[in-house]
């Protein structure tokens, strides 16, 4: 977040003298309280100041940086998920090809009879399965998808950001949000790199 020169001086003047009251940092910026509030409310919404009813304000201590990465832990996979694209295990490669296709999505999730994830497609699974001379209706999708344990999940309430670094690190496009049942794991959702995009944006946008 850029800070206007009157909120620089401001977070100055907390900065030496705080804690310090709206009315005496008025009077060292020869301002009347009221002009200061709007000014005083962005820098404690953003973090860089806090206060403390008959104290006054402080300084927080915290870098733009820092403040970035406190917002950044506070943003959830539940609040970003969406609406997962499931398959059953029995259906054939040409039917997931045409799944991914009409439902517009780089990742397709593979359950059981019991509804429980069992296996991710994505589309280089699909790709590779597609090059050859090889019947795709006669081809059942559990041949060719990453099976569990080898499957990279998350929880609705893992941090945005730590689901960021599981698709980098794994060079992947989506991730399933699941529950863990008795049984196994049922998928809630997904989160994509569009959905944390999304997520990152929003946090610009409030931090302009």
């Amino acid at each position: 977040m850029e800070l206007n020169k009157r909120q620089e001086h401001i977070l100055q003047i907390v900065k030496d003298n705080g804690p310090i009251t709206g009315e005496h940092i008025a009077d060292q910026l020869n301002l009347t309280r009221a002009t200061l509030r709007p000014d005083l409310a962005i820098l404690t919404m953003s973090g860089f100041l806090d206060a403390r009813p008959r104290v006054g304000y402080f300084y927080t201590g915290k870098s733009g940086m820092q403040l970035l990465t406190d917002s950044l832990k506070k943003i959830f996979v539940k609040d970003y998920q969406s609406i997962p694209v499931v398959v059953g295990e029995g259906i054939s490669v040409y039917d997931a090809i045409v799944a991914m296709f009409l439902e517009d999505v780089g990742t397709l999730f593979v359950v059981d009879k019991n509804s429980l994830l069992v296996g991710v497609l994505s589309r280089k699974d699909l790709l590779r399965a597609s090059i050859g001379k090889q019947e795709l209706s006669s081809i059942p999708v559990n041949i060719i998808m990453t099976r569990m344990p080898n499957i990279t999940m998350c929880m609705k309430e893992d941090l945005v950001i730590d689901v960021a670094k599981k698709l980098i690190e794994k060079q992947i496009d989506a991730l399933p949000v699941v529950k863990e049942t008795d049984k196994g794991f049922e998928v809630i959702g997904r989160i994509t790199k569009s959905n944390i995009t999304k997520a990152f944006l929003a946090l610009a946008d409030e931090s302009i």
